[in-house]
């Protein structure tokens, strides 16, 4: 008879097959279309070669920025002082594990564990990081609808085939499911734990002004430097029109499970930024160039840190 120490490590490692089933098969579409628009591709590689490269540099600074903008928020949702170098290093860390993991996992982890090193309970570690993920969500849902008056019909609603809505009607029933089963105590019970941590948060105004600060910096840096590249490359938008398609890209792309958005946000900003009257060669370079300065410069050097803040037991 299985023990239930084993049936639940059987159903993590099934969940964990599942999620990285699906993963798989976006990136293959994402590869897909890649080789399917492989010369716009191309071409925006290579408009991206002859860039301006003070724009470039602009973008790479404003990517840096946004690790101290997380560090930011990641304080703000903790009511304990949290060690402001070893923060910094876990959110480098933290974007580099991003994008080996799908969904988040990554970054939560590392973060999970950071939390818990400083002393936090694994509850309200959770607790914390659940609170920095809504906040982020809402800033930026507040700022689409703030932008989005100032770029009339920049906007548009996609026709969404029977199949997207089946799918999005199957999912809202796997989320309210949990509602009839006995599950639900225990969600609620760590949806009480959360909103309590929100009220200790917001009873004291420098870790709310953290909290809502370094997610409002962190939305705003990332968008800068799709703006930043744009400009680089003489993409015709403005820079609130940039900013508006970065949010809504992003936002969309946050319900694939793809590790630190690979594909998803790829095929999302291109969308976007096509659809905005940009040329494929124009949104693939800026796609690129984003990618380059936010994921793949910076990737070698978060996996070392990460992998000191390992070795010397700070996760």
């Amino acid at each position: 008879m299985t023990s239930p120490a084993g049936l639940t490590a059987s159903l993590g490692r099934r969940r964990a097959y599942w999620h990285a089933a699906g993963c798989l098969a976006v990136l293959c579409g994402a590869l897909y279309v890649v080789r399917r628009h492989w010369p716009a591709v191309e071409s925006g590689a290579g408009r991206l070669a002859v860039a301006d490269h003070g724009w470039l540099l602009t973008g790479a600074v404003a990517a840096m920025g946004t690790w101290a903008a997380s560090a930011l928020a990641q304080q703000g949702a903790v009511v304990t002082r949290l060690p402001g170098p070893r923060l910094l290093a876990a959110q480098f860390a933290a974007s580099a594990a991003n994008h080996l993991l799908p969904a988040g996992i990554g970054a939560g982890a590392v973060n999970l564990r950071f939390l818990m090193r400083c002393g936090l309970p694994a509850g309200r570690a959770a607790g914390a990081l659940a609170v920095k993920t809504a906040t982020s969500a809402a800033v930026r849902l507040v700022l689409i609808a703030l932008l989005a008056p100032a770029c009339p019909g920049l906007l548009r609603l996609p026709q969404v085939p029977p199949v997207a809505v089946a799918a999005a009607t199957g999912l809202a029933l796997l989320l309210i499911l949990p509602l009839f089963t006995p599950w639900w105590a225990r969600c609620r019970r760590a949806l009480a734990a959360v909103l309590a941590d929100i009220r200790a948060l917001h009873a004291r105004p420098a870790r709310a002004a953290a909290l809502w600060g370094g997610s409002l910096a962190f939305a705003a840096l990332h968008a800068l430097v799709l703006i930043a590249v744009t400009q680089a490359v003489g993409l015709p938008l403005a820079p609130l029109q940039v900013a508006l398609l970065y949010l809504a890209a992003s936002s969309a792309a946050a319900l694939l499970p793809t590790p630190g958005g690979l594909g998803s946000l790829d095929a999302a900003l291109a969308l976007a930024l096509g659809a905005a009257g940009t040329p494929g060669a124009g949104a693939a370079s800026a796609v690129l160039g984003y990618r380059l300065l936010t994921v793949w410069l910076p990737l070698l050097p978060g996996l070392l840190v990460l992998g000191v803040l390992v070795r010397r037991k700070a996760l």
